[in-house]
């Protein structure tokens, strides 16, 4: 009934047909779309990073994330009994720990990291607005070179692809099922993974600061860094549902160096 945004499986095997390819491409958008919606607060909306939360609140939230993806259905991201009170908990920890929304509070330890953000009210249809002129932007950009590049090739599967791209329209409310979380009261966890995420383009390029303010100094990648150095696990659970009459989400991501050393 419900399809789930992100997909911790890999890679899909490449299709060779064009509206196969365009939807690849839209959906590869759509995941640069949703971490630069979750990780821009720096730079666009005065979010602080506030390094040294509480250890076992960050704990505490790292199993429960880990909790409500066990028990959530294969096929479908909304969450069912007994999971709704976990969910609706870990939505309420702001008000219940007294901790500020749009903020990244920070728990570090040697080649690990974990950024929690939580938003809700204003800040959640500001989180979507965001998503969604992100991805529209990336697809916009990509179909107009795709047209200077290629519109000129008298190949119909090249004007195939470009026809498919150009009837491309994701609506990315819908696509992570706000209507469905509002309107029926359901909780939604979703995920989004990387074996090797670049710790500098997320950090300096997405975030607009250095590594070493998300991560810690130490776990820092040097000045000339190799693959190895930039190379860090990372997981992004969203978390997202209505608690005491007002839109909530709980952004919990987890980074882990991959360098053995740690």
């Amino acid at each position: 009934m419900f399809d789930e945004p992100n997909s911790d499986e890999g890679p899909v095997e490449h299709s060779f047909s064009p509206a196969d390819r365009a939807r690849e491409k839209s959906d590869e958008f759509r995941m640069h779309a949703e971490l630069a919606a979750v990780f821009e607060g720096n730079r666009k909306f005065d979010a602080e990073f506030r390094p040294g939360l509480d250890p076992q609140i960050a704990r505490d939230v790292q199993r429960g994330m880990g909790k409500l993806e066990k028990a959530k259905a294969a096929d479908s991201p909304v969450l069912q009994e007994p999971s709704i009170a976990d969910a609706a908990a870990l939505l309420s920890l702001p008000a219940t720990r007294d901790l500020s929304t749009n903020n990244y509070h920070i728990h570090r330890r040697p080649g690990e990291t974990m950024i929690i953000r939580w938003l809700e009210g204003d800040q959640v249809e500001t989180y979507y607005e965001r998503l969604q002129a992100h991805f529209d932007a990336a697809l916009e950009g990509y179909k107009e070179d795709e047209r200077q590049a290629n519109e000129w090739k008298d190949a119909s599967e090249t004007q195939e692809y470009l026809k498919a791209l150009d009837a491309v329209e994701v609506k990315m409310a819908d696509r992570y099922l706000r209507d469905v979380i509002r309107e029926h009261n359901f909780f939604v966890l979703s995920t989004q993974s990387a074996d090797e995420m670049n710790i500098a383009h997320l950090c300096d390029y997405i975030m607009g600061v250095p590594a070493g303010e998300v991560v810690g100094s130490a776990s820092a990648p040097p000045d000339e860094p190799t693959e190895q150095d930039l190379a860090w696990f990372f997981k992004l659970f969203s978390l997202r549902g209505i608690v005491d009459g007002t839109e909530r989400m709980c952004l919990f991501t987890y980074l882990q160096k991959s360098d053995d050393s740690f």
